[in-house]
């Protein structure tokens, strides 16, 4: 493995024991699963490397990938880094000036991007980018009009390489034998949840350690399948997806659609999964809606079987045995409800399944572990790579598992957590300053609140931007309680609030449509819209059971006084949330200061305008009332 120590060298690796005899990725186009063997990996990646080299793209160049996840975003980025370049991936939510940031910003000097839509995008704002030689997109549909000179196909991209190569025989294969697991392999961008979103520059050595650690505890094999889904702009891609793949040679399936990925899950079988918190919370949502819609019959065999489930979930997170009886019940259980279940929903293969990105509710872990699913939390990041994991015989749902062998961990005075180990990113890209004020003295300075148990489990609360204090002085969590509240099947997102010049906690919760809808539909209770649905006395009733339900586990002075349910969701595209679905927090406060101030005064509404759409399609905007609730 010492000499394995870029990306490009482990594909190099891969294609010379396996080359045509293996499966190295499966991408379903019209309803059709194609398969690319590792060979066909390899001459692609080549291909593709040097034609890019061809139209004069040099070592230590950036380039940027704007796509859905398909064969070509693999292939593009592991060409790039071929040639001693770099790839930065973007979000295909993003917007035109989205774009625009990440390109300019990178140094870009190519755009790989998927289809129409993303290519118009580019072409929106090509003047505003100098650096950019070529924009080559691999889906052609919809562009076959467009004769904009800097567009430029995969194949002809390709075409380009073999025709290169017939010159310059042998220097795809030199420049691979010449990288370094130093160099910088990708830029991921974190969030922006406190202002401009930061390149952080990661390394091969870097997220090749990250993987090789995944397979030291949990030994992913060659026969596992992956279902990539996640997005490659996402460092969590980045290191299941595309390294995870070649270091491990388990094959990467690729959905047709991103709305079919919970089927094509199913289809495929997939071994390893990575979900972030709000897809299990997602799912949860699901599987409690739809057992409150099924029959009685059913509804009775999940209420009766499901605390057989949770029953062996605590013995085992006690570290206990079962006894005879137990084993034998769960056994009946996993035949007559479980192993249907996780069929259902996709995850009746799957060997081990990991969360991370923000801290989910322990309720979540608990109940999947009960139906069998083997679902591991750990704590890591863009930066610091894989801090902590549990481990199949250590799970704990209130932590993050036990720190890495390859990995520090401390605990400062005011709760800050710190980590070093050979994990972590090189620096932030064209930012010494905030370089600096993170990486000091090889300890990457976190920004996370949390604590180490007496078993050496991480604890991680929130981020210590987030914490806040009551007017009494006493400090609160938001997210802890966000975090357990999103459990409910009822609740999709919900932003918890407080500070100093306040004497209580307040709430406002963004209802899921989709079970809310279907809940009201069983109890005949007529809606027109989300937001009329929203301040139904019933939902409200609904909302508020939940948070009492909550309440019963917080603090006094950290309990939910008052709530409101919103008349919108919140939305990423009016920068509510992050591409990651994490709420921008500071924000979205400022944007509803005067529903907050509501909150906290003898108001029983408050009066907003809103913009709405009907359930027939059409948009409008409408003057409400949202109600300000109390609760006892």
């Amino acid at each position: 493995m010492a000499e394995l120590d870029t990306i490009p060298k482990l594909l190099q690796r891969n294609c010379i024991l396996y080359g045509n005899k293996s499966v190295a990725m499966r991408a379903k186009k019209l309803g059709i699963w194609q398969e690319y063997t590792w060979k066909d990996y390899w001459d692609r990646v080549k291909y593709v490397s040097l034609g890019l080299i061809s139209l004069g793209l040099n070592k230590g160049d950036k380039v940027s990938i704007l796509g859905e996840n398909k064969p070509e975003w693999f292939w593009a980025e592991v060409a790039v880094q071929g040639a001693g370049g770099t790839t930065i991936g973007i979000h295909t939510e993003c917007m035109p000036n989205e774009v625009k940031y990440f390109v300019t910003h990178s140094d870009s000097t190519f755009v790989f991007a998927h289809d129409q839509e993303q290519v118009d995008k580019v072409l929106q704002i090509k003047n505003d980018l100098p650096l950019v030689k070529r924009i080559i997109y691999w889906d052609e549909r919809g562009l076959w009009t467009y004769d904009d000179p800097v567009l430029l196909s995969f194949e002809q991209l390709i075409e380009l390489g073999k025709n290169f190569e017939k010159i310059h025989h042998g220097i795809f294969e030199e420049n691979i034998r010449d990288g370094r697991g130093e160099e910088v392999a990708v830029i991921s961008y974190t969030s922006g949840t406190t202002g401009l979103p930061k390149g952080a520059m990661l390394s091969h050595r870097n997220l090749i350690a990250t993987i090789q650690a995944f397979y030291d505890v949990d030994n992913w094999g060659k026969e596992y399948q992956y279902v990539s889904f996640l997005s490659p702009g996402w460092v969590a891609e980045q290191a299941f997806g595309v390294v995870g793949s070649l270091l491990t040679a388990m094959e990467v399936n690729f959905p047709e659609k991103t709305d079919t990925v919970q089927a094509n899950i199913r289809d495929i079988g997939a071994h390893v999964l990575f979900w972030g918190p709000r897809n299990w919370e997602s799912v949860t949502r699901l599987v409690q809606a739809k057992i409150t819609d099924t029959t009685i019959t059913n509804r009775f065999l999940y209420n009766l079987l499901l605390p057989v489930g949770y029953k062996i979930a605590d013995i085992r997170e006690n570290k206990q045995k079962p006894s005879l009886l137990w084993r034998f019940l769960f056994f009946l259980s996993h035949w007559l409800l479980f192993r249907d279940l996780r069929d259902k929903i996709g995850l009746s293969k799957v060997k081990v399944a990991y969360t991370a990105a923000a801290p989910i509710s322990p309720d979540i872990l608990r109940y999947f572990q009960a139906i069998g699913v083997n679902i591991k939390q750990l704590y890591a990041g863009t930066e610091q790579s894989l801090v902590t994991l549990h481990r199949d015989d250590d799970i704990v749902w209130e932590t993050s598992g036990q720190t890495m062998p390859t990995m520090e961990i401390r605990i400062s005075n005011d709760g800050e957590i710190s980590v070093r180990g050979n994990n972590l990113f090189v620096g932030y890209y064209k930012d010494l300053k905030a370089t600096e004020a993170k990486l000091r003295n090889g300890w990457y300075y976190t920004g996370d609140f949390g604590h180490v148990d007496d078993n050496g489990h991480v604890i991680v609360m929130d981020r210590m931007s987030d914490l806040r204090q009551l007017a009494d002085g006493q400090k609160f969590s938001p997210q802890y309680a966000e975090v357990r509240l999103r459990f409910s099947p009822y609740i999709k997102d919900v932003l918890v609030v407080g500070n100093e010049n306040q004497a209580y906690v307040t709430a406002m919760v963004n209802i899921d449509i989709d079970n809310v809808g279907r809940w009201a539909e069983a109890k005949r209770l007529p809606y027109t819209t989300f937001t009329d649905l929203s301040q139904k006395p019933e939902v409200i009733d609904l909302v508020s059971r939940d948070i009492e339900r909550l309440n019963r586990y917080l603090p006094d002075w950290a309990k939910i006084k008052k709530f409101t349910n919103l008349h919108r969701e919140f939305d990423a595209d009016e920068a509510e949330l992050t591409r990651t679905r994490k709420l921008r927090r500071t924000f979205v406060e400022e944007r509803y200061h005067e529903l907050i101030s509501a909150l906290y005064s003898d108001a029983k509404e408050l009066q907003v305008e809103a913009p709405i759409t009907y359930r027939d399609g059409r948009k409008g905007t409408i003057s409400t009332a949202i109600k300000i609730n109390s609760l006892t």
